[in-house]
């Protein structure tokens, strides 16, 4: 008949295996505990589960700032004289535009219909709700710190569709912005100086090398 094991030993057995030293690169790690919920810091299996997580943690500010580090070329900021769609698709664009449009107290105009492009990409629907109420309580409602520049209509309508939220609750409001940003800021941008120093520099690199 086995022998049974005691609580104590038991715990020995644990406090020694988890106490065990750090295996060497490249070698696999032993199996722990494979009924460990507890979360513990020296659970190896938790260690692995805490490392694939930050390694897969990637958020839009670090994929913003890393996009921040490619500077435009000449001929793709000629382009966005010619095109507004083309500048807003161009991450450098927007951040040069943002520039004037802070400039100008209408940088929120922009920040909403960003806002409301990444709504647009969403199919969860907790997501979508969630973002749509961030959206509405930040941008459209009577109450938001920011400033957004719509019309009654368009606020109603927002208004009757928040029982039933959906990633294009926003996309009259979004046109509406993209409508007032393209026939009013942005020939304005064009001929500021924000846009025209940049501009001067680009030609100017080019020429000195």
């Amino acid at each position: 008949m086995p022998r049974s094991v005691s609580g104590v030993e038991m715990r020995k057995r644990q406090a020694a295996h988890i106490e065990a030293p750090p295996q060497a690169p490249g070698q696999p790690r032993p199996n722990t505990c494979c009924l460990c919920w507890c979360g513990c810091c020296k659970c190896l299996w938790n260690e692995d589960r805490i490392e694939r997580s930050e390694r897969q943690t990637c958020t839009k500010m670090d994929s913003i700032e890393a996009g921040d580090e490619q500077h435009p070329s000449l001929d793709e900021v000629l382009s966005w004289a010619r095109s507004f769609e083309m500048m807003l698709r161009s991450l450098e664009g927007r951040e040069v535009f943002r520039e004037f449009l802070r400039s100008e107290y209408s940088e929120d105009n922009l920040l909403f219909w960003l806002a409301c492009e990444e709504l647009k990409k969403e199919t969860d629907p907790t997501v979508v709700e969630e973002k749509s109420r961030i959206i509405y309580e930040d941008y459209v409602s009577i109450l938001s710190p920011k400033e957004v520049s719509l019309d009654s209509r368009v606020r109603e309508g927002i208004n009757q569709t928040l029982t039933e939220p959906s990633n294009l609750m926003y996309e009259e409001a979004q046109f509406q912005i993209y409508t007032l940003m393209h026939r009013d800021s942005f020939p304005r941008f064009l001929n500021s100086s924000v846009y025209r120093d940049l501009l001067a520099n680009m030609r100017r690199t080019c020429l000195d090398t």
